[in-house]
């Protein structure tokens, strides 16, 4: 056998052959106690996302409750209250006889009355009567009453104011009367009739 070849190949030149492999650390029963709480935690942490994933589809499904806007009309100002107008038709009265006016005539036939009313606060001074018998007078209101003359031409009566007021004059003769007016500082108030043509009154 000679030095220079090389050493044969094969299993028994691989040197010595390892021990068999001894069983490391812990046994089986050691393994299960740490594999089987690891195997439950697991399943509880995946029921637990299970469980919120079914409750966020659950929420997903229902419909959201509905929301209701409520918006207010504004109350419109009140208008005011129309105005009502109403017009009444006054029924027409039934047309009167108008009064006949109070007349001098009132006095008795045959009777002259004169007449001199108003305000004269300065006094007055009144002549009265016919062309043939002239009286005076005095006072306001006056009143002063002659029996007719069918012979007279005339009846008459003037009143002066003697300084200011605001009078009012009148005679009647059988039922016809003259009235004159007079106002202010010395005024005269002056009142006529005149009998017939031939002399005397009708």
């Amino acid at each position: 056998m000679s030095h220079n070849q090389p050493p044969p190949s094969g299993p028994a030149n691989w040197g010595p052959v390892p021990p068999p492999a001894q069983p490391t650390g812990k046994p089986k029963w050691a393994r299960k106690r740490v594999a089987i709480p690891v195997a439950l935690l697991i399943f509880f942490i995946g029921a637990g996302i299970g469980s919120s994933g079914g409750d966020q589809k659950n929420a997903a499904s229902e419909k959201p409750a509905p929301r209701v806007t409520v918006t207010e009309t504004a109350k419109a100002k009140a208008a005011p209250a129309p105005t009502v107008t109403v017009t009444k038709t006054a029924k027409a009265k039934a047309a009167t006889k108008p009064k006949p006016k109070k007349t001098e005539a009132a006095a008795p036939k045959d009777k002259v009355v004169f007449k001199v009313w108003g305000s004269a606060p300065s006094g007055v001074d009144v002549t009265y009567g016919s062309d043939s018998d002239n009286r005076q007078g005095s006072g306001l209101p006056m009143t002063k009453t002659l029996t007719l003359d069918d012979d007279a031409m005339y009846y008459s009566i003037s009143a002066q104011l003697m300084g200011g007021g605001d009078i009012n004059c009148s005679v009647t003769v059988n039922g016809e009367t003259k009235k004159g007016h007079a106002s202010g500082g010395y005024n005269i108030c002056m009142a006529q009739l005149n009998g017939g043509l031939l002399g005397g009154w009708s």
